[in-house]
């Protein structure tokens, strides 16, 4: 018998048409390539639905994805959207799972705040990062991985909600890389693992 793929929603950013006045939902090509590694179809989220509570019912999904791109605030009809998404999937016991922007928008909506560098130190710089959890160690069998950065906004233990637990932070300055509710099937990264692709990225989508 073949095995059922997995539906995976995906949320996307919005962007201008360059020779149009409109905007667009945006979405990297990468993603559908990293989620067909996991055996797991795309299921594309746009952010204008009028009625998504109907829109995510019919589709019936197995997982989220809050993908990056945009700071919050920049878009707001992204972030009612994803707010709806969380709440969506909490009252479902649906896994989420949040990079980078995705990551922070958690952090903020479970509690926490995010910080701002007003230096280059995380963007595009390629960076160590240690996993202090050893669940998350023996999933992937490392404690120091390698991982890209694109990011200014960043989320310190102090800023990190409190009902979410740190499982890996930079090597460049200790903030907070990753982290996993303490109750709910919910990860947040900071980096981007479509980019790269990596096994253990895969590893880690996989064990929500």
């Amino acid at each position: 018998m073949v095995k059922k793929m997995l539906k995976i929603g995906i949320t996307f950013r919005i962007t201008s048409a360059e020779t149009y006045d409109e905007k667009r939902d945006s979405l990297s090509h990468d993603w559908p390539i990293f989620l067909e590694k996991i055996q797991a179809i795309p299921i594309w989220i746009p952010n204008s639905v009028i009625n998504l509570e109907q829109f995510l019912q019919e589709i019936d999904l197995d997982g989220i994805i809050l993908s990056g791109g945009d700071n919050i605030g920049q878009t707001p009809e992204r972030d009612k959207t994803e707010i709806k998404l969380i709440d969506y999937a909490i009252n479902k016991n649906i896994p989420i799972f949040g990079v980078c922007r995705g990551m922070q928008v958690l952090n903020k909506f479970f509690g926490g705040e995010q910080e701002f560098l007003n230096n280059d130190t995380h963007v595009g710089n390629n960076h160590s990062i240690k996993i202090k959890d050893e669940s998350f160690s023996k999933l992937i069998n490392s404690t120091d991985v390698l991982v890209n950065s694109y990011h200014r906004n960043i989320i310190s233990v102090n800023s990190l909600a409190e009902i979410l637990t740190p499982f890996a932070f930079s090597d460049i300055d200790n903030t907070v890389e990753a982290f996993v509710h303490s109750k709910l099937p919910i990860i947040g990264v900071m980096w981007h693992p479509e980019r790269e692709q990596k096994l253990f990225d895969e590893k880690i989508l996989g064990s929500i």
